[in-house]
């Protein structure tokens, strides 16, 4: 039985995909709406104005129906206001499920409908309508079965063509922020791609999605809209939905989004240009967020920039530790290195996953979260320092890292805790001096994981922390390889005192970044470490190898080290409280071909290029080993100093030792999580930015030169 209702300007049916039915199926109800010439009705999500259609069931004992599916709607734009309407003609579907336990016989069915109608006036239209269902031993479709079949054809559906995000593109301005809808087509290539130029947000009481879109060009997406929120009330939203579809709504899909917290860079995707690509078309002070890139790909490259990040200068002298401990455990022990490798990995994933942590705290507190973000921390400065220096003294032997009785007995037969304790820290000290150290498909993987959730964050971090561990946990779990290595013996001593002296390079570099914090005062961290070197070779000398007074020993050595506190870190350092450094530019070389560095600032781009002038820009920090060495061989060198001169560029730096926050931002626009980043602006008004690799050369640098004038 097909029921109608008539009110105003829309007529209303109730429609059943199947009778009779069969105890425990569904079935379909379809409340079909007919609406008069220029009269519409509305949407879930109504819009600027106007009230979704609401249907209020009277159900019998057995029957249960679910949530009503809604069509593709149109989007009305009068000169006041957009809504999402229907017109001529729409059908708006509800799933009946009735339970296996029910009777046959006949049953009734009934539901308010009311609506919205609006002209250019609005009348509100409600009607009661019924149905009669029989329940019977099969389904048998009804003569509307095609019709309602039809009309869920056009009820949206999740794809699994599509690649989709969602990010903020701009940071809030009151109570509106512009958001960015991105996505890449992955379906079968036989199909292709709707243009897809719409999105039908669903409703929400704290915000509003606005209807006002925007299609922002991008060639590496298939479709980028952008979309004003208008938050009402709570925080921002962390996940919006609702439909995208094309222009002319032949095609439409439904998704459901996680939101990115943080503004990231537009269009860099995952991977930052490695041979001077050029970026989408944006102004210089646009900051907007980067598309998603598959996760298994991230994966990849953070696990490779792991595995490349043993051979930066940062981590070398830990690794020439680690291999001194394979060649001193593993001729007797095969089983002692596999067990060491082991703990060397936990030492080092533990270390990523506290740094994850970080990363995620920092950016719950609403902060920009960088790589090496730490080594902005002069505090952090003073103890890793001093931690380095004690490690180069007991590679000198001056003290020995040991246990009492009591603990190595606790360790039991596996292996003693001093070799356990030091795989572990060996592990902890790379991934702390591995944190200002960036490399080639490093970089891209922290900027993807920065945008992300906490589990994404985590995940990635650690791929990080396995690439890095990878190669001794390989070496300890294959025996067999250990034959490669020399065959112990004296030169094992000797080479570990070696290898004091890098770590005493290391504290010297530690020195040149704290200077930034500290000026000329930092001579003073000098002086504290030489009465922490003091206090170490007194405890070495007396405590752990002499025989007499070994209690007044230990109590000078812990004297010394509270005057080098109280007297020299707190006194005349005041360690905890670093002096205001401002960002500032490179110091200034007399030579006479000498580059000019400028302090960077967005107007100072836009200025230059509206002049016709070329720009590079150099990203760094006194803690980047990699700039340092970009900047001597690729930098500052002949070629580049008189190509730059020759072509007129205006040269900015930007100091990121301390990382003042708009630099991050910037940084983050180009999918970067850290320094360097080099870019080069040709000399025309607004044009697109070229982003050098990581790692730079003479060439890459004078061909980016070059295309900034042509």
């Amino acid at each position: 039985m097909v029921n109608a209702s008539q009110a105003a300007h829309t007529e209303v049916r109730l429609l059943l995909s199947a009778n009779p039915v069969q105890p425990g199926t569904t079935i379909w109800a379809g409340f079909d709406l007919t609406m008069a010439p220029g009269w519409h009705t509305y949407w879930k999500n109504s819009g600027d104005s106007g009230i979704p259609t609401q249907i209020k069931w009277s159900l019998p004992a057995g029957v249960t129906a679910g949530e009503i599916e809604w069509p593709l709607p149109k989007k009305l734009p009068p000169a006041e206001v957009t809504t999402y309407a229907y017109e001529g003609e729409t059908m708006l579907l509800v799933p009946l499920t009735l339970a296996s336990n029910m009777n046959p016989g006949s049953i009734r069915l009934s539901a308010q409908v009311s609506w919205l109608e609006c002209q250019d006036q609005c009348v509100p239209g409600a009607t009661n309508i019924s149905a009669t269902l029989t329940v019977g031993e099969a389904n048998q479709p009804t003569p509307e079965a095609a019709l309602i079949e039809s009309w869920r054809k056009k009820v949206p559906q999740s794809s699994q063509d599509w690649t989709v995000t969602a990010m903020w593109e701009k940071p809030a301005n009151d109570d509106t922020r512009p958001l960015l809808i991105q996505g890449r087509y992955i379906g079968p290539p036989e199909q292709g791609a709707a243009g897809i130029a719409e999105f039908f947000p669903d409703a929400n009481d704290n915000y509003e999605i606005q209807s006002a879109t925007v299609k922002v060009p991008d060639a590496n997406s298939d479709f980028s809209l952008e979309k004003n929120v208008k938050k009402y009330a709570g925080n921002w939203p962390t996940e919006i939905s609702g439909v995208l579809a094309s222009a002319d709504s032949s095609y439409a899909f439904a998704v459901e989004l996680p939101v990115s917290d943080l503004p990231l860079a537009m269009a860099k995707a995952s991977l930052p240009p490695q041979n001077g690509a050029e970026l989408p078309t944006m102004a210089a002070s646009t900051v907007s967020t980067p598309l998603a890139q598959p996760l298994w790909r991230m994966l990849i490259y953070a696990l490779i920039g792991g595995l490349i990040l043993n051979i930066m200068p940062c981590v070398l002298p830990v690794i020439a530790l680690k291999i001194l401990g394979f060649v001193n455990e593993g001729k007797s022990d095969p089983g002692r290195v596999r067990l060491l490798g082991v703990v060397y990995a936990i030492g080092v994933l533990v270390s990523f996953v506290t740094l994850a942590l970080i990363v995620i705290g920092v950016k719950s507190v609403g902060h920009q979260a960088a790589w090496g973000m730490q080594f902005g921390s002069p505090v952090f400065l003073v103890c890793l320092a001093t931690l380095v220096t004690l490690v180069a003294l007991n590679l000198f032997g001056v003290f020995e890292v040991t246990l009492g009785s009591r603990a190595m007995n606790t360790a039991g037969e596996l292996a003693s805790r001093h070799g356990a304790s030091g795989a572990f820290f060996n592990g902890v000290l790379a991934t702390t001096l591995a944190t200002p150290c960036t490399a080639p498909f490093l970089a891209p993987a922290l900027g993807f994981a920065f945008a992300q959730g906490t589990p994404i964050i985590i995940l990635v971090f650690l791929t990080v922390g396995l690439g890095l561990a990878a190669p001794y946990i390989l070496l300890s779990w294959n025996p067999a390889w250990l034959k490669y290595l020399p065959k112990p013996g004296a030169w094992m001593e000797k080479f570990k005192i070696t290898m004091g002296f890098p770590m005493l390079a290391t504290v010297m570099w530690l020195f040149y970044i704290a200077s930034s914090s500290y000026g000329k005062d930092v001579a003073w961290l000098g002086g504290f470490l030489v009465i922490v070197s003091l206090a170490a070779w007194i405890y070495g000398e007396f405590v752990q190898r002499g025989r007499r007074h070994q209690t007044l020993a230990a109590m000078i050595a812990l004297v010394l080290l509270a005057i080098g506190y109280f007297a020299i870190l707190e006194n005349e350092l005041n360690w905890r409280t670093p002096r205001d450094v401002a960002e500032t530019s490179e110091p200034v070389d007399h030579s006479p071909d000498a580059i000019t560095w400028e302090p960077w600032s967005p107007d100072a781009i836009a200025k230059a290029q509206s002049a016709g002038q070329p720009v590079i820009v150099d990203f760094t920090a006194d803690w980047c080993l990699t700039c340092q060495v970009n900047k001597k061989s690729s930098i500052e060198i002949p070629s580049v100093r008189q190509k730059l001169k020759a072509i007129n560029a205006l040269t900015l730096v930007g100091d990121y030792t301390r990382f003042p926050e708009r630099m991050t931002e910037e940084l983050q626009r180009f999918g970067r999580a850290g320094v360097p980043l080099v870019l080069v602006y040709p000399g025309k008004p607004e044009a697109n930015p070229v982003a050098l690799p990581e790692i730079l050369t003479p060439s890459t640098v004078l061909d980016a030169l070059d295309r900034a004038v042509k």
